[in-house]
This record gives C-alpha cells, sequence and structure tokens, in this order.
C-alpha cells in the first residue's frame, strides 16, 4: 500500500480472508456424512464435558448471570443448570463448561485449539432463536441445523490453524474460537454476507488474549474459561452487526500501521493450505480416555500401558525418558513447583507420572489431594523430554497429522521397560471404529454421574437414532439436558 493510500480516506474493498469467510458460511452446502456423523458425536462428547465440569465448584461458580438477577425468562439455557441467560452470557457459560476439564475435541496443526468451544456460541444462540420461533410462531432450528454451524465454526478455525500460528506471536488460540463463532453465529442470527463480514471485521480489531494464563509461571485457571469469553465477545459482534447494523471495518487485516497484520502478525497475512469444505470435522481429534492436553494424550496411553511393569518399582526408577513433538516440547515440558490444576494439566511429566504409579488419569487427578502424593513430584524430577523428530515431521503431515509420543523407564539395576511408542490417541480419525463405542460410554458414564438412569435412558433414546436426533428442535434438544 503506498504512503498516498495510508492518507486518503476512501474505504477500501473487505480483505479478502473476511470475504473468503462470508461467502463459505452464507453458501457452502455441506453434504458430507462423515463430517456430520462426526459432528453428532462431537456434540455428544461436548455434552459429556459439560456434565463432568460440574462436578467442580470453580467451573459452576462462572455459570450463571454476570450479575445476579440478570436472568431472562425464555433465554438460552445452560446444560445441567436451571439457567436461562441472555445468548452472550450463555455463550459464555456453555463454552466454559465444555471446555473447562480440557476433555473436548483438539485440532493440532501450526494453531492449536479446540474447535467444539464454538457450540458455546452456536447452542446458546441457536437455543434463544428457536425458543424465540415457537413463542411467535416462526420457523424453529434443528438439531441438524447446529451441526452444519458447527461443521462451518470448526472448518473456519482448523483451516486457519493450519498454516498461521498465533502462539508463536503470543496470542492464544481462542482468538479463532471468536473468529468462527462470530462468523457462524451471525448467519444464524440472519445475518448475510455484509453482516458477516462486518461481524468478522471486529473480531479481527478486537486483536487477542495472551497466551499467558497457558504458561510457567503464570499457569492457572483462566485458560479454562477463555474459550468461553471468546464465545460471550463472538455473540456480542454477531448481534452488533445483524441488530443494530454497526459499522464495518474493511481492511482490519490490511491496514498499514493499524490493522491486525501489522500490529500483532509480525506485518505477515496469513497463510492457507486448504479452502473451506468440512475436512476439518472429518478429521478433529476427540479427547476420549483421558483429560489431558491433546499432545500429551499418547504420553498417557504408553504410560499406562507400562503401568504393571513399574507399580511395583516405583522406587526402582532411575529415570524416565518421554520423547514427544516439537510443540509438545515447547507447549508442556515443565519441571519445578506445579501450582494448581492449571499448571498440572499441562505438565507432560505429571500426565505421565499419574498413570504409572495409579494406572488412570483423570479430572480428578489433578486435584490438590492427588498431587499431594510425594511420588508424583519424584517421578517428575526423573524425567528427560526430548523432541522426536519423526514425531514432528508427523504432526504437520497433512496426511497423518499424529501426535506421536514415547516414554521408556530405565531402572537402578541397570534394565529397563520397553520403549512404549504410540503414533496417534484412540480420539484420532484413524482410530475411529475404535474410538467412538468408548466416547458414547464415556458420554452416558457422565449424564449417570449428574442424573437418575430413567432420566438418562431418556437422553440415550434419543441420541441414539441419527435421524430422531437430527429432526429435533434444538429447543427441545436443551431441555433434554436442563436441571
Amino acid at each position: 500500500m503506498s504512503a498516498h493510500d495510508i492518507r486518503s480516506a476512501t474505504r477500501p474493498d473487505p480483505d479478502q480472508p473476511m470475504v473468503d469467510i462470508a461467502n463459505y458460511v452464507a453458501d457452502y452446502k455441506i453434504d458430507s456424512t462423515e463430517a456430520y456423523d462426526t459432528a453428532r458425536y462431537m456434540l455428544l462428547d461436548s455434552l459429556a464435558c459439560s456434565a463432568l465440569a460440574m462436578k467442580f465448584p470453580d467451573c459452576v461458580k462462572h455459570l450463571g448471570p454476570l450479575v445476579p438477577g440478570a436472568t431472562m425468562a425464555g433465554g438460552a439455557r445452560v446444560p445441567f443448570t436451571s439457567h436461562e441467560l441472555d445468548p452472550v452470557q450463555a455463550a459464555f457459560a456453555i463454552g466454559t463448561q465444555i471446555r473447562y476439564l480440557d476433555f473436548n475435541d483438539t485440532w493440532l496443526a501450526a494453531e492449536w485449539g479446540h474447535p467444539s468451544d464454538n457450540l458455546g456460541s452456536i447452542l446458546a444462540v441457536a437455543d434463544y432463536l428457536s425458543r424465540k420461533a415457537e413463542k411467535e410462531g416462526g420457523k424453529v432450528l434443528t438439531v441438524r441445523d447446529v451441526l452444519t454451524y458447527a461443521i462451518k465454526a470448526h472448518e473456519i478455525q482448523g483451516c486457519y490453524a493450519l498454516k498461521n500460528s498465533f502462539n508463536r506471536v503470543g496470542q492464544d488460540h481462542v482468538i479463532l474460537v471468536r473468529l468462527a463463532s462470530t462468523a457462524v453465529t451471525t448467519a444464524m442470527l440472519g445475518g448475510g454476507k455484509e453482516e458477516i463480514t462486518t461481524a468478522v471485521s471486529h473480531s479481527w480489531i478486537d486483536n487477542g488474549a495472551l497466551r499467558t494464563y497457558r504458561h510457567a509461571p503464570n499457569t492457572g485457571p483462566r485458560k479454562s474459561w477463555a474459550a468461553g469469553d471468546a464465545c460471550r465477545r463472538a455473540v456480542t459482534h454477531a448481534i452488533n452487526a445483524v441488530y443494530r447494523n454497526v459499522v464495518g471495518y474493511p481492511s482490519a487485516l490490511t491496514a498499514k500501521t493499524w490493522g491486525f497484520y501489522d500490529v500483532a502478525f509480525k506485518g505477515n497475512a496469513f497463510e492457507f493450505e486448504r479452502p473451506f469444505g468440512s475436512y476439518v470435522m472429518e478429521n478433529v481429534l476427540f479427547k476420549i480416555s483421558f483429560p489431558a492436553e491433546f499432545h500429551a494424550q499418547t504420553a498417557v496411553e504408553c504410560a499406562m500401558q507400562l503401568h504393571n511393569v513399574v507399580k511395583d518399582r516405583i522406587d526402582d526408577i532411575e529415570k524416565i525418558v518421554i520423547e514427544t513433538q516439537e510443540a509438545g516440547v515447547r507447549i508442556i515440558d515443565k519441571t519445578g513447583p506445579l501450582a494448581n490444576y492449571a499448571d498440572r494439566d499441562h505438565c507432560i511429566q505429571y500426565m505421565v507420572a499419574v498413570p504409572l504409579i495409579f494406572g488412570r488419569l483423570t479430572a480428578d487427578d489433578y486435584n490438590d489431594s492427588v498431587a499431594a502424593d510425594p511420588r508424583i513430584d519424584a517421578l517428575r524430577d526423573k524425567m528427560t523430554v526430548k523432541e522426536n523428530p519423526q514425531f514432528t515431521r508427523d504432526y504437520f503431515d497433512s496426511e497423518k497429522r499424529y501426535i506421536g509420543n514415547s516414554v521408556q523407564v530405565f531402572f537402578k539395576d541397570g534394565t529397563s521397560s520397553e520403549k512404549v511408542s504410540i503414533d496417534y490417541p484412540i480420539g484420532h480419525r484413524k482410530r475411529r471404529a475404535e474410538g467412538i463405542p468408548v466416547l458414547l460410554k464415556k458420554f452416558e458414564a457422565a449424564l449417570r454421574a449428574e442424573w437418575p438412569a430413567e432420566r438418562v435412558s431418556q437422553v440415550l433414546a434419543v441420541t441414539s437414532s441419527p435421524e430422531k436426533l437430527d429432526a429435533m428442535p434444538i429447543h427441545d434438544f436443551m431441555t433434554l439436558f436442563t436441571a
């Protein structure tokens, strides 16, 4: 852009990446059976995460109105609670529930993230709109509609993550939750391409949250509600664009000096590996067995396999060698004291030590009561974490998207365990046939921990039939999960 352009007040055409999102959300028809099938499982998995999070008071305290009494009769419901909220605050609450235990789906590339975080916005807006339509005699939204918007939100977040690393410029990945949720909820509210472009421009102008809360020495529980915060902001932008006709900012990305590229992305434009379709939902990774940061999922599986070998020899261990991907070394290799739950569930050494000792890794294992066991830190002190270059190559390979780890235990008498190596976890697309039954057990177990058997049976009767589920009005579906 020339100096003359900088001085000119003439508004340019909208930046192409924003136009591409608007065109995709408004025009693209999802015709992938695999994407819809996977989205259906994603919805159930996310609700399982919501149910499990209800056992944690630090999550529950975030789920109500922003200020006491600010409820909304006929508003959006928050699963497993009696709250009825405006769709902005409901988006925050649902997004926080889904994400709180670090147990929902994952996408890993140049950037990483959890695309089902977008359900916070999508479910809140869908429930609000559908309840309103029922009351006014309008057209309600169905579960199938929600799945369509979820596929598109997954695609936007995931395709941006393939080639663009926000973490390397210090920004948190929830910037892409806000982007994707802004785009699809604008369409849900009735916005067309112009309104979507406008809302997306506001999303970029927000810039991004710092990753400070995910990394030592500041790791803390904000990371568990950061996605909810992004969902809340997204719905605000959508409402402003559709209901308030706010002005958009066409060069929010490319404006010299003041645009996102120059301010936040070191002057670089976004890169894209593929056009938008349904690739991300088809390939999304499920966290099925362990509530653990995804770069460590296969490390936990390795440790589980080694549990029987080492459980009676914990004091005899001399060292433990963990090999992981470059991203795993950079994000979750953590030594020294761990201050809280959030510190522990982002420490690969902790996530390996617990299953080696106990043969399990659950959400409760990050609590202070378990962390107080001196054997955990004793094992952490004996661990070496290093990059395996092949794991890194396979991680970035678009045909693989592996998340490999290996664990080997060495004993003081000179013997050692086998080196257990796993390329991709049970939640990977290549292990779908093995993983989906486990995912459904996760869903059922989460419901049974909350509700009596009769109510669980009612929910399972609906959710076990894809045709019945897809056709269900979304407000009726949400009623199934309301306390």
